[in-house]
């Protein structure tokens, strides 16, 4: 899901702020792609960002007219627009919008919950637990719709272009079956992060690369990049000793990477949580896209289920399939009893209720208003959400990806979202953008 390195297991990885060198360590050729482009030298250490990788989607055509994020400086929320309430399309406007912000409530206490230790967010969270307090935790949406417009500002986010739509996708927690113990059955390691992985931050050298990390392991007194896939998976199994949990199907491993968090069904009954740790930071590369290209698969049929389909109907090529993806996700295991799984605020985060965003353009935990359409339809769906996620896909100003929720329905409503849909942000009246 998202970037959280501490919790339950805590990740054994190192973190370390970067001090100039005598020359840069990687070239980063930040675009609009899940992760930066390598430099052509094939030894530099790959550039990632907080990584939440997402629902594999359809392969899209590139147009000329994409405009590159790397060649335009924007400041942080530097794409918010002023806006009307009114503007704001869906929001109270109809009898089942109002009643949809009841639901929506209890997301927004979960992002009080930390933005309350934050000065320009105490005001805010303060009336909001005073509302609480006063209707027994259950506000009328016809309150909680008076608190946002008494205590918030309404913006609406944009493109570089000054457009106001963009592509809303959806993910979704998977449900594994799987031990803690390996055996035939169950052959397929989660690994937790390793214990010889190093991150370096790169904002204190690169005030321009706010947010954007280099991964890699030292060898001697060089950082190079991490094992890739194939390394990890291989006889020598360089991580052997880091397995917490054992899967039944490779296929399914391979697509909690992509989620990045998930619930593994015991052979007892229990149920575990299972989150994002860490990842090598090597390029995700679509293998949806690998087999259209290949001529696998159409594009019609280059979805999730379309991919499993194709796994289980050629088990002699998947290995190598999935070895064309050299990125790989490490995991820890998460307390018991959340109620969902943690995303990048830290918080639980509640099926349809959240978006995961760009961090850069919208602040993190912030209510915003969805107005967007149903999966592979043109029926509306217009929502308070909460934005409590982040994800390396998900870049740009009017850019969201929609928590479904868990298991099987869940997943196939997100391996079938990729909609166009237009985003407004509250932000209370005393926050301040640069």
């Amino acid at each position: 899901m998202a970037s959280i390195c501490c919790g339950l297991t805590a990740c054994a990885s190192k973190t370390l702020k970067a001090t100039p060198p005598t020359k840069p360590i990687a070239k980063c050729e930040c675009g609009p792609n899940k992760n930066p482009v390598k430099s052509s030298d094939s030894s530099s250490v790959q550039i990632t960002e907080p990584d939440k990788q997402i629902i594999e989607p359809k392969p899209v055509e590139a147009k000329s007219t994409d405009i590159k994020t790397a060649d335009i400086k924007i400041s942080d929320y530097g794409l918010l627009k002023p806006a009307l309430w009114e503007d704001v399309d869906g929001l109270g406007q109809t009898k089942q919008n109002l009643s949809d912000l009841s639901l929506s409530w209890p997301a927004w206490m979960q992002s009080c919950s930390t933005l309350i230790n934050k000065p320009m967010w105490q005001k805010v969270c303060n009336a909001a637990i005073q509302l609480n307090n006063q209707t027994a935790n259950k506000p009328s949406s016809e309150a909680i719709l008076a608190y946002f417009k008494q205590n918030f500002s309404v913006y609406k986010t944009t493109n570089i272009d000054g457009t106001d739509s963009g592509l809303i996708t959806g993910y979704y927690e998977p449900i594994l079956k799987g031990s803690r113990f390996k055996s035939a059955k169950y052959s397929n390691p989660l690994y937790q992060a390793p214990t010889d992985l190093i991150s370096v931050e790169l904002d204190s050298l690169f005030p321009e690369l706010k947010y954007k990390r280099v991964r890699g392991r030292l060898v001697g007194n060089k950082l190079v990049p991490y094992y890739n896939r194939a390394d990890i998976e291989s006889e020598a199994a360089p991580l052997k000793g880091r397995e917490f949990m054992y899967i039944d199907d490779i296929i399914d491993v391979f697509f909690l990477q992509v989620q990045g968090s998930g619930l593994v069904k015991l052979e007892s009954g229990e149920q575990v949580h299972v989150g994002y740790a860490d990842q090598n930071g090597l390029t995700y590369n679509s293998i949806g896209r690998l087999l259209v290209e290949r001529g696998e698969l159409t594009m019609a049929n280059a979805s999730m289920n379309g991919i499993k389909n194709w796994a289980r109907n050629n088990p002699s090529k998947l290995r190598e399939l999935l070895n064309s993806n050299p990125s790989y996700v490490f995991f820890r295991e998460l307390p018991a009893g959340l109620p969902g799984p943690l995303g990048a605020l830290g918080v639980p985060i509640l099926g349809e209720r959240v978006v995961a965003i760009d961090p850069k353009y919208v602040p993190l935990g912030a209510p915003v208003f969805l107005s967007t359409t149903e999966p592979n339809s043109a029926k509306p769906l217009k929502r308070l959400m909460m934005a409590q996620d982040t994800g390396g896909a998900i870049k740009g100003g009017v850019r969201a990806d929609f928590y479904w929720g868990d298991g099987n329905e869940a997943g196939a409503k997100a391996g079938a979202m990729k909609q166009t849909g237009k985003i407004w942000v509250f932000l209370p009246k005393e926050f301040v953008i640069k």
